[in-house]
Order: structure tokens, then C-alpha cells, then sequence
């Protein structure tokens, strides 16, 4: 990026409507494939400084041999096997949510050039499960070019210092247009407060002048990638969430969040998913900015991004969020920019080296990895001077599907980075109008979630879960529109309206009534069960008898809990005749709130 006169503001140049500007190239964005090994789960596979070994007495003689002859490394992905399989062990007794064994997934450390054929012959050890590799993950990034700039209009502001951005910033502006986050600033905790996310990518600029507040720094064991380009990204997602509220730049949706980052650098994308989870409680957040090349260019990287998905496609990756959501934590997961159909049946074949019983998490009705995935929608026509389309239409490149749950501003964001709008030689002086991508929506989503989760700590009660972060999302919002050639039908969901979710997450319920009766023979006990109840109520359960009979006690009863999926519990209701005649009963529930 060529540096401009320090402090200077760029003013933009009257530019036709686009629904699709050009994008800026990704090829600055150097990052490295990661070759994945998973050992089958009944091989108690353990890594050890003199090599594999097998706690099931498995054979790892000709996994050594490859090893010795190739030179290649193989290190757990989520830490020594024995104390991830601890906290899975604690995770799932805790959550009742099935979560994959994260201690069959190995990474293997050899040369890029070497990895696809050191897949291949890992696949064909018995006491591997699956070996694959991940193409580099990079940023969702879908920005302007500098051509729609005027920079040689400058206006030197030596004296006067950073303007006042906040009013470019529509997005947080009242629905439709924006999700209203001036309003919830106005409720209590609806600032963020008490709230942390973490944000895994590449690299960040936590110095800039406007990230002084609430920022806690790079975290986690990745290194971070080198270049201002990775910086720029990072830079302006932690802007759009958490930027500071003064006088000056631009605010973030939720300025009083805590925000911290984690870079998959030299570590991988889930294991970067994995750390985060155990550094944060439940109704804290984790932000995905990352796609990857799929399968429809069979997993190149392409300037263009066409045919880059979401992450959890990736068994990894899909396993690291299962245990994030396990958690309690809510996974804010970019939807990707490669202008797919994710239902499409591309995405339903299995690829090679995947695992035999891997199944396509972009159908939900295969699997579920709980997180809440964003689309682009475009931001109001004339947006800094631009049109995308009509108001919250997909734009072109985001990809779209049942599987998206919500949308944000893909393009026209105004936020700290890049040094379009205000430039300089020193970075932490920098600031854009045309932050882009999924990169841009997911930041929006996820700091909409934030002040929702303020407002319910700040009023003593529990915070969104994840299933119903995505339950309030989906069934809240300013509807998705049409553009040509873009119909609602390609689903990138709604745009969040905090006037409407803060007080449907506030709500109170108080609802009783009989679920079901039924006779027992003396002395007879019987189960009853009842389903899909949603998990973020609070239900007690009551069994009486309708049959009188003074004297003594005629029943007992107990309830048993079934978590049938992340969204919804079923209730075992166990009763007892303890008398020697027939009676006549009836359970009763309460719903004491949610």
C-alpha cells in the first residue's frame, strides 16, 4: 500500500453504481496447507518423544517406518492426547452435546510441497482413519480497489487530528438499514459489557490509536503472519466490534466487549478454534474470519475466492467448534466469499482422504457443528457514495444456503485500518470505508450478539446459549431482499436489529399445564418421555395423582434428563404406584422462564 502525506484525508471519487465492484487481490495473503491426520479412535494412538505408540496395542510399526523414512513430524492438534481427552471427557459430561475425539487428530509437520504425497501414504496405514490437506486459510476479504479513491484530492489535517467517523458508520444505525446499535447502548449492558470474544486470523494492530479500550492483546500459541495486509484485516474487525468510544474515529457495536486474538499461524485453524474455547466462558464468543479454496476448483487458491467455503467443512475444524459450542461458547463462523450454493450437491461428496463417516455439515440434518454462520448482504444504495443493490440483497460473491443463519454489511464498512479514508505514515492512524466480505458481515453479527449477551448479564440472567443465539437470529431481523438475479431464495438470512433482539432475549415466560396423563396398576411403575422441549428453558416437573385416596402417599416419581441436540431436551418421567390400587395420574410442567 503506498504511503500517503501523514493525517491526510482521501476523499472518494463520484463512482457509477455497482452492484459488484472489483475486488482487491488476495495474493498478499501468504499462508500455509496444513496436512491432517486422524488415527482411528480404538488405537489409543499417543504421540511420545521416541514415536507413535498404542495404549490398544495397535500396530505402529509402519507408521514409524514412514515416519523415519520421511522425516515428517506428527503432533497432537489439541495438545497431549491425555489432557484433551480429559477436558472432552469433563466438556461432555457438563453439556450432554456429542463432540468428536479430539485426540485422534494429529498434525503432520513436513515441507508444503511434500504434504499431498505424504497423504496418500498415510491413508494407506491401517491404524490411520483419514489423512487430508487443508488448503491455506486466509481472510473473507472483499475490498474495494483504491481506483474508486480520489488520492489526489488530499486535505492536510496537521493541527486538527483525526476526525469524528462514527457518523459514516450506518450499520449502526436504526433497522433496517442497520441493526440499531446506538439504541442498544441506551440498555443496560447493552454496551458489551462483561462480555469477551476472540478473534482468530492472521494479524492485528491492537496499537491503533482507536483500539486503546477493552483490548487484550494477542493470546494463544500461533504466530502471527507478517505483511500489512494480514494487519489491515485484523485491524479493521476488531474495529467493527469493539472500537473505542471517544471523539474521535469510528465506536465498535459493543465498545465495553473485552477482545482478544488468536492467529492460526503455525498452529492451524482448529487448533487456534480450541484454545480460544478453553479461554472463555459460556456466552463469551468466537469470531472465524477464514474461508478456504472447496472443492468446486478441486481446492486451489484463486485471487478471485470463487468456490472458498466455511471452515467447518473440514473435519477439524468442524470437531473444534463442536467442543467450542460444547463449552457454552457461541462461534460466529464467516460464511465465505466463493459465491457457492452450499446446498448444492458438490458439498455431499466425500473427498478423498476424508474420513469414511464424514458426512457434509452444510446440511444440518447430516450434523450440526453449532455455530452461526454469516452471509454479505449489501448496505443501503448509496452508501458512501455507492449502490450494491437493494438493501440486504446477497451480494455476488458471498456464498448461500439453509445453512447461513444471518447477515451483515459486506461492503461500504466504516472502521479503523487500510488508510482509504484517513491515511498516513503511521498505521495506528489509519481508517477505511470499504471494508468488505464476509470479513465484514461476521464482525457485525458478532457484536450484535455481544450486546444481547450485556444486556443479560446486566440483569443477573443467564446468557444466550449458542443454539438460541441462532434461534433469536434466525426468527428476528430485517428480512433478506431480492436483487436481480439474486433472489431471497439464495439465503443469507436476516439482518440483525438489536431493538428486537435485546428485548426477545429479555422476555419473560411463566407457562404450566398437564403434558399427559395416564393409569397405574397398583404397585406398577411406567416411564413416560416428552420431547423437544427448547434447552434454554427452565422447566420443573410435577406428577400427582387424580384419583382420590386419603391416607397416605400414592405415588413417586422422578425425571431424567436426554439432551437430544443442542436446541432441544427430552424429559424421562419415571412414576411409581406405591399403593396396592389403581390410580389415575397426571405430569404436570412449569415453565419458570428462559
Amino acid at each position: 500500500m503506498a504511503e500517503t502525506p501523514k493525517r491526510a484525508s482521501r476523499r472518494r471519487k463520484s463512482a457509477p453504481n455497482d452492484p459488484d465492484p472489483p475486488a482487491s487481490q488476495l495474493v498478499s495473503f501468504s499462508a500455509e496447507p496444513e496436512l491432517i491426520v486422524m488415527a482411528r479412535p480404538d488405537a489409543g494412538l499417543r504421540s511420545t518423544p521416541s514415536g507413535p505408540v498404542s495404549l490398544a496395542g495397535a500396530g505402529v510399526e509402519e507408521l514409524n517406518r514412514t515416519i523415519d523414512r520421511t522425516g515428517l513430524k506428527l503432533v497432537p492438534l489439541f495438545g497431549m492426547e491425555e489432557r484433551i481427552s480429559a477436558s472432552l471427557a469433563s466438556v461432555r459430561r457438563a453439556s450432554d452435546i456429542d463432540v468428536p475425539d479430539l485426540s485422534c487428530f494429529y498434525r503432520v509437520e513436513a515441507p508444503a510441497a511434500a504434504l499431498e504425497e505424504t497423504a496418500k501414504e498415510l491413508n494407506e496405514l491401517s491404524i490411520v482413519e483419514a489423512a487430508y490437506v487443508k488448503p491455506p486459510t486466509v481472510p473473507p476479504l472483499y475490498k474495494i480497489k483504491l481506483e474508486y479513491l480520489d488520492l489526489d484530492r488530499l486535505i492536510f489535517e496537521w493541527l486538527r487530528g483525526t476526525d469524528d467517523f462514527s457518523g459514516r458508520q450506518g450499520y449502526l444505525d436504526p433497522a433496517p438499514g442497520g441493526i440499531d446499535a446506538r439504541w442498544a447502548w441506551t440498555q443496560p449492558g447493552g454496551l458489551g459489557n462483561g462480555v469477551r470474544v476472540i478473534d482468530i486470523e492472521g494479524n492485528w494492530r491492537f496499537t491503533h490509536e482507536d483500539l486503546t479500550q477493552n483490548q487484550g492483546g494477542v493470546v494463544g500459541s500461533g504466530t502471527v503472519h507478517n505483511g500489512v495486509d494480514w494487519r489491515d484485516h485484523g485491524t479493521a474487525v476488531l474495529g467493527e466490534i469493539s472500537g473505542d468510544s471517544n471523539l474521535i474515529g469510528i465506536v465498535g457495536i459493543a465498545p465495553n466487549t473485552n477482545i482478544r486474538a488468536i492467529s492460526h499461524g503455525t498452529i492451524g485453524s482448529a487448533a487456534a478454534i480450541r484454545q480460544a474455547a478453553d479461554l472463555l466462558s459460556p456466552g463469551d464468543i468466537v469470531l472465524l474470519e477464514m474461508h478456504r479454496p472447496g472443492p468446486l476448483h478441486n481446492f486451489a487458491e484463486r485471487n478471485d475466492q470463487e468456490g472458498y467455503i466455511a471452515v467447518e467443512w473440514w473435519e477439524d475444524d468442524f470437531a473444534a467448534i463442536r467442543y467450542a459450542v460444547a463449552r457454552g461458547v457461541v462461534v460466529v463462523e464467516a460464511a465465505g466469499n466463493g459465491a457457492q450454493n452450499l446446498d448444492a450437491n458438490l458439498y455431499q461428496t466425500r473427498p478423498s482422504g476424508f474420513p469414511s463417516g464424514w458426512t457434509n455439515p452444510f446440511r444440518r440434518s447430516n450434523r450440526d457443528s453449532g455455530a452461526v454462520v454469516v452471509g454479505a448482504g449489501a448496505p443501503p444504495p448509496g452508501t458512501h457514495g455507492l449502490t450494491w443493490g437493494a438493501d440486504r440483497s446477497r451480494l455476488g460473491f458471498s456464498n448461500w444456503g439453509a445453512l447461513i443463519d444471518a447477515q451483515g454489511w459486506g461492503s461500504g464498512v466504516t472502521t479503523t485500518g487500510y488508510g482509504d479514508l484517513q491515511g498516513g505514515n503511521d498505521e495506528d492512524l489509519w481508517y477505511t470505508d470499504f471494508f468488505g466480505g464476509t470479513s465484514s458481515a461476521s464482525p457485525i453479527v458478532t457484536g450484535a450478539i455481544a450486546c444481547v449477551q450485556g444486556a443479560l448479564k446486566a440483569r443477573g440472567r443467564i446468557p444466550l446459549s449458542p443454539a438460541r443465539a441462532r434461534e433469536l437470529l434466525r426468527a428476528s431481523g430485517s428480512a433478506q431482499q431480492a436483487e436481480t438475479d439474486r433472489p431471497v431464495t439464495q439465503r443469507i438470512g436476516t439482518r440483525p436489529n438489536l431493538r428486537q433482539l435485546i428485548p426477545q432475549a429479555l422476555q419473560d415466560i411463566s407457562y404450566t399445564g398437564v403434558q399427559f396423563t395416564g393409569n397405574l396398576a397398583a404397585n406398577q411403575t411406567q416411564r413416560w418421555f416428552t420431547f423437544n422441549w427448547p434447552a434454554h428453558w427452565h422447566v420443573v416437573w410435577t406428577v400427582v395423582p387424580t384419583t382420590p385416596r386419603p391416607g397416605g402417599p400414592q405415588i413417586r416419581w422422578k425425571v431424567q434428563v436426554e439432551r437430544a441436540s443442542d436446541a432441544f431436551i427430552t424429559y424421562w418421567i419415571e412414576v411409581t404406584n406405591v399403593t396396592n390400587s389403581s390410580v389415575n395420574i397426571e405430569g404436570r410442567f412449569a415453565v419458570l422462564g428462559y
